[in-house]
């Protein structure tokens, strides 16, 4: 299974094995491991408590909340170059660092606010990442405007059964020419992977089937 860019290694499972948590373009993955309680679950979610927390209650269910999802657009951004487990962790200082992803409040953000944030050791201190929020948080007022909202605009790009690395393809460039940043189509995957855009989770998987009734019952935001 092909790795994000840079994986952490401390992000290793089972360590003699070598599996990683989920990355894009993996998809396919069949092998469990058994989970605390002894149903089977993916190999990567048992790495750390808060790994399986997120992998039995977020990881994979539908999203239709637009503070949610632009909250997870932009942690899959800051996590270009890392490990999920670096960013997981930071969870609350980025929401206290960016007022709870509020974008209206994020658009007003000044460069007052960059050298702020720049400062904040509770987050990844990175200029350009920092700046992609501040002007995706721009950037999706602009797309409110003209599609309604983040949830319709996310789930127009609902890939088929075949259709994932596609998608992803084709919403990372269709954000690139609306004037957004750090959206590459693996970063977009994740997203897509994370907010239950298809169910990524591995066949044998106790969370697949949870999952998979997640998404038949989810109306998809139009």
């Amino acid at each position: 299974m092909d790795g994000r860019v840079k994986p952490g290694h401390d992000d290793a499972i089972v360590k003699k094995g070598g599996i990683q948590p989920p990355f894009p373009w993996g998809r396919g993955m069949s092998q469990t491991i058994e989970g605390p309680d002894g149903r089977p679950r993916c190999p990567w979610c048992v790495a750390t408590p808060g790994y399986l927390h997120y992998h039995d209650h977020e990881w994979g269910f539908p999203v239709a909340d637009d503070r949610r999802l632009f909250e997870k657009l932009c942690l899959e951004g800051f996590m270009s170059g890392l490990s999920w487990r670096t960013i997981l962790e930071k969870r609350e200082n980025f929401r206290a660092a960016f007022d709870n992803f509020d974008f209206a409040r994020i658009a007003q953000f000044t460069e007052r606010d960059v050298e702020r944030l720049l400062q904040d050791a509770g987050i990844v201190r990175h200029r350009g990442k920092i700046e992609a929020v501040i002007n995706n948080a721009k950037r999706l007022a602009e797309l409110i405007e003209k599609e309604g909202s983040l949830a319709a605009y996310a789930w127009r790009f609902e890939p088929g059964p075949e259709g994932w690395q596609q998608a992803a393809a084709a919403m990372s460039k269709d954000l690139k020419k609306r004037g957004w940043s750090f959206v590459g189509p693996t970063t977009v995957y994740s997203f897509m992977q994370a907010t239950g855009l298809f169910n990524d989770h591995a066949e044998g998987c106790a969370i697949r089937a949870e999952a998979d009734a997640a998404r038949k019952s989810f109306q998809r935001p139009v």
